[in-house]
């Protein structure tokens, strides 16, 4: 673990307080890293409570650019930044927040090709996509490569949010056990096609921080297993306990896919 220097020890006063974290927790923080997919609605609040946390090192993964209809909802991102790549705008927001952080944008788009080798050299990934695409690649990826895949997704009014470890054991399914395949294109439309409110991704990219903190300090009920649904208009929470699904193609007995060949390149 690495011993805090004293401004680390004000910075994170607040965190070293709670019991549940103190100087040990915080510095386990310090020595982790995640990868976020994603740094629009969803990444933006997630990357800046990360940062602040004093997450280690945060990998980005975006190949957009900053547009003037982001600005609505994706909060590291401001009016001078537009026309500039998401993950560079992401950074330099995320360097004055916190200098011991450090940042790795990858301006790509995740395929069955890179994704292995990229989640590979962090401890934990978080999904922060709009698409279905590549939310199945990452967690079959995720599984593939032992990793924890915490997963958020939102529209319009509503939001859901749950953590996937199925590489520990029949206990934790996979988001596969859950959906079991893409829906057919065009029959669910994204954020740009049915719209969602801005806040709306304030409260699921900020719930997603928690749970990415949770795994990384090993500290309260993990979200494996369960389902969490948001709905804004009618200020309500629901928890929904989720079984692993033993016929999962991913995740089942046997897997049916033991590689990620069954995977296109996410459009």
């Amino acid at each position: 673990m690495l011993d805090l220097t004293d401004s680390q020890i004000e910075r994170y006063a607040r965190h070293i307080m709670l019991p549940q974290v103190g100087g040990v927790g915080q510095s386990r923080l310090l020595s982790s890293s995640v990868l976020v997919v994603g740094a629009g609605g969803l990444g933006a609040p997630l990357l800046l409570y990360l940062a602040a946390a004093g997450v280690g090192r945060i990998g980005i993964v975006d190949d957009d650019a900053v547009d003037l209809s982001n600005l609505q909802r994706q909060v590291i991102h401001d009016t001078a930044g537009i026309g500039v790549p998401k993950v560079e705008s992401a950074a330099a927001r995320i360097r004055a927040i916190n200098p011991d952080v450090v940042v790795e944008p990858h301006r790509l788009r995740l395929n069955a090709g890179n994704v292995l080798d990229l989640i590979g050299r962090y401890d934990l990934v978080a999904d922060g996509t709009d698409n279905f695409a590549t939310r199945f690649l990452l967690n079959d990826a995720c599984h593939l490569a032992g990793r924890t895949l915490v997963s958020a997704a939102m529209l319009r009014f509503e939001g859901q949010l749950s953590t996937f470890k199925s590489h520990l054991g029949h206990a934790h399914p996979c988001y596969r056990c859950i959906f079991r395949d893409p829906p057919p294109p065009g029959t669910v439309p994204t954020c740009a096609e049915g719209g969602v409110l801005g806040a709306l991704a304030g409260c699921l990219g900020s719930l997603q921080a928690v749970e990415v903190l949770k795994e990384l300090l090993g500290i309260g009920d993990s979200l494996s297993g369960r389902l969490l649904l948001y709905s804004a208009l009618e200020t309500s929470f629901r928890t929904i306990k989720v079984r692993r699904d033993p016929e999962c193609p991913t995740c089942g007995d046997p897997p049916l896919y033991r590689d990620l060949s069954h995977h296109p390149s996410p459009k």
